[in-house]
C-alpha cells in the first residue's frame, strides 16, 4: 500500500512538473503601442503669497515700568496670491498683537504690531506666533527689552 501511495504521488509530482515546464510560443512582432496622450486644459502657474518682512526681532532697549511699548513689523506680499494672516499669538498675556485683518494683495503691504505692556521690572524677551496661508510653519516675531523701575522720588517737604 505504501509503494502505490508513493508511486502515485511521486506520479502526480512529475506530471505537475512537466505542466509548468512547457514552453511558451514566441509572440508575433507588433508595432510598439504608444501610451494615449490626454489633453488637459493648460493651468497657470501659481504661487503661494510670500512674507518679505522689514524684521522679524525687535529691542526696546531701556524702558521705564508701567509704560505699554509698541513696535509695528510691517511685510510685504510677494507672492502672486493674496496673504492671509488668520491669527497673531502673543507668548503671554503681556504681550498684545494686533495684525492687518483684510487679505494682502500681490505686491501689497500689512503689519503685525505687538503691544508689551511693561509692568514688571527686569529684561524680557516675547515672541509673537503668526499663522498665514504662506505655509504650515508659522513665523516667529519677538521683542525684547529691559524694563527698569523708575527713580525714586525726592520726598516732598511740608514746611508747615
Amino acid at each position: 500500500m505504501k509503494k502505490a501511495i508513493f508511486t502515485l504521488a511521486f506520479g502526480m509530482m512529475f506530471a505537475g512538473l512537466a505542466m509548468g515546464q512547457t514552453k511558451a510560443q514566441p509572440k508575433k512582432p507588433t508595432a510598439a503601442k504608444k501610451p494615449a496622450v490626454v489633453a488637459t486644459p493648460a493651468t497657470p502657474m501659481t504661487e503661494t503669497p510670500s512674507f518679505q518682512w522689514e524684521k522679524t526681532a525687535h529691542n526696546f532697549g531701556k524702558i521705564p515700568q508701567g509704560n505699554p511699548v509698541t513696535v509695528t513689523f510691517n511685510f510685504k506680499n510677494n507672492g502672486k496670491q493674496p496673504l492671509i494672516v488668520t491669527n497673531a499669538q502673543a507668548s503671554c498675556g503681556c504681550t498684545t498683537p494686533d495684525w492687518t485683518k483684510e487679505p494682502i494683495a500681490p505686491g501689497k503691504s500689512g503689519y503685525i504690531k505687538a503691544t508689551y505692556n511693561a509692568a514688571s521690572v527686569g529684561p524680557f524677551s516675547k515672541s509673537v506666533t503668526v499663522t498665514s496661508n504662506v505655509g504650515p510653519e508659522p513665523t516667529i516675531l519677538t521683542l525684547s527689552g529691559d524694563v527698569e523701575a523708575p527713580a525714586p522720588q525726592p520726598a516732598v517737604q511740608n514746611n508747615n
